[in-house]
């Protein structure tokens, strides 16, 4: 007899409960109250995420402009400073020198204090750590070479009050120390050091992209649910998203302006500020190493040529090829800065005539004269004339450096108080959103 055996009975598998988990969310947010919770969700997800990208983009921008920009002007302005204090210890080296024996007290406290003035500005910019690797190898070539300098300087100084000719030779290898390489290391200094500035500004001046972005997208966002909910329910306002959409727009007016404003007194410092002060600070050096090449060419006593072919160099570049500007060009300049650098271009070629008295006066063999035309203390000395020049230029790079702290002061003024401002409109968006569609959920319950 034979036996049946039954077949176990095969069910269909249990629904895993993550499926069911996914169908029942699905049919929670199928109708009109479901679909609501989400545009909440995503409205408050958004208008946060605003909030947050705008607060931190303010914070930042406003750490760049009171920080970096600043900071990086200071070192800017300390660096300048380092190369006029040199430039100007060659020039009143070389004066002091001709006077022959002991120099003029004047002339050796002036050059003591430039010396001072370079190392300390020196320090400065080594402690700000400016300009990267470069300007680290800068300050460390000029460091290293300012000893050099100084104690050829001294040398040349004891053989000169001893009447020895071989002073100047000293004198001469000082001033090419000098030329050769504590100013071009000076020089690269300057240039690593604004290379940081310009950089620093165009952080402190980008636009906030990312949360305009954010900004857009959530006003699309409140636009979508505000027709959605005059589609259903015929109302054509709803205050709570109203107000957040409102306050949407306002913070990215507040952004917006606030970033462009800032970008244009960054952009106000560079033009009249900055690029004048660097501008200005050329011609300064210029108009100094035209200086010390004017009495380079008499120390060396008729073998001083190529100090006299440096001179022309120094003399055109400062003041043009027929000195009717060079840098001394005012330019685009404000009022005040043109003032400055007409008088300084007067003075250039009232300079450049004496200069040339001094040469014929050398070359008749009246060394002398020639010398107390140089150096001396009366209103036509080259001397007097140059130190007025300088002055003219000084007085501009001083007010063109305020120009610049005003400039930057301002730009961080207009981001003054805008995290807070961005904050609480990105807070009052958040709960005009939630609030205007929670009164619409209240009409299902």
């Amino acid at each position: 007899m034979t036996t049946l055996v039954r077949e176990p009975e095969t069910r269909a598998p249990a629904a895993a409960p993550a499926a069911r988990l996914r169908r029942r969310a699905a049919g929670q947010f199928r109708g009109t109250p479901g679909r609501l919770v989400l545009a909440t969700v995503a409205l408050v997800v958004l208008g946060l995420a605003t909030g947050v990208a705008g607060v931190v983009g303010v914070r930042q921008r406003a750490g760049l402009v009171d920080g970096a920009v600043a900071q990086s002007g200071e070192l800017a302005v300390a660096a300048q400073r380092l190369y006029r204090a040199l430039s100007d210890a060659d020039a009143t080296a070389a004066s002091a020198f001709l006077t022959g024996g002991v120099e003029p007290v004047a002339l050796r406290e002036r050059y003591q204090a430039d010396i001072a003035d370079a190392a300390a500005a020196l320090a400065i910019v080594s402690g700000g750590g400016a300009g990267g690797e470069e300007g680290a190898g800068a300050v460390a070539r000029i460091a290293a070479q300012l000893p050099v300098y100084t104690g050829l300087v001294e040398t040349a100084r004891v053989y000169n009050r001893q009447g020895v000719p071989v002073g100047g030779a000293y004198l001469r290898e000082a001033s090419g120390v000098m030329r050769e390489r504590l100013l071009p290391a000076a020089q690269a200094l300057y240039k690593a050091v604004s290379d940081d500035l310009d950089e620093a500004r165009g952080d402190a001046g980008a636009f906030p992209w990312f949360a305009v972005a954010l900004g857009l997208l959530t006003i699309a966002a409140l636009v979508v649910v505000q027709r959605y909910l005059t589609r259903r329910t015929n109302r054509v306002f709803n205050v709570g998203l109203v107000v957040a959409t409102v306050a949407a727009v306002a913070v990215l007016l507040w952004l917006g302006v606030s970033a462009l404003v800032t970008a244009g007194r960054l952009e106000a410092s560079q033009d009249r500020g900055s690029e004048e002060v660097a501008r200005l600070a050329d011609a300064r050096i210029a108009a100094l190493q035209a200086r010390a090449d004017e009495s380079l060419t008499l120390v060396a006593r008729g073998n001083g040529k190529v100090f006299e072919d440096d001179y022309d160099k120094m003399m055109d570049r400062l003041a043009g090829d027929k000195r009717d500007g060079g840098l001394l060009v005012a330019g685009d300049a404000d009022g005040p800065t043109r003032e400055f650098l007409a008088a300084a271009l007067n003075e250039a070629r009232n300079w450049d005539s004496a200069h040339g008295k001094v040469r014929q006066l050398d070359n008749d063999g009246q060394y002398d004269q020639a010398v107390t035309s140089s150096v001396g203390t009366d209103q036509n000395s080259t001397a007097t004339i140059a130190n007025r020049l300088d002055e003219n230029l000084s007085k501009a790079i001083d007010h063109n450096s305020e120009v610049f702290r005003e400039e930057v002061r301002g730009a961080g003024g207009s981001l003054s108080g805008a995290d807070i401002g961005v904050g609480f409109l990105a807070a009052l968006l958040v709960f005009g959103a939630a609030a205007g569609i929670q009164r619409r959920l209240a009409e299902y319950r």
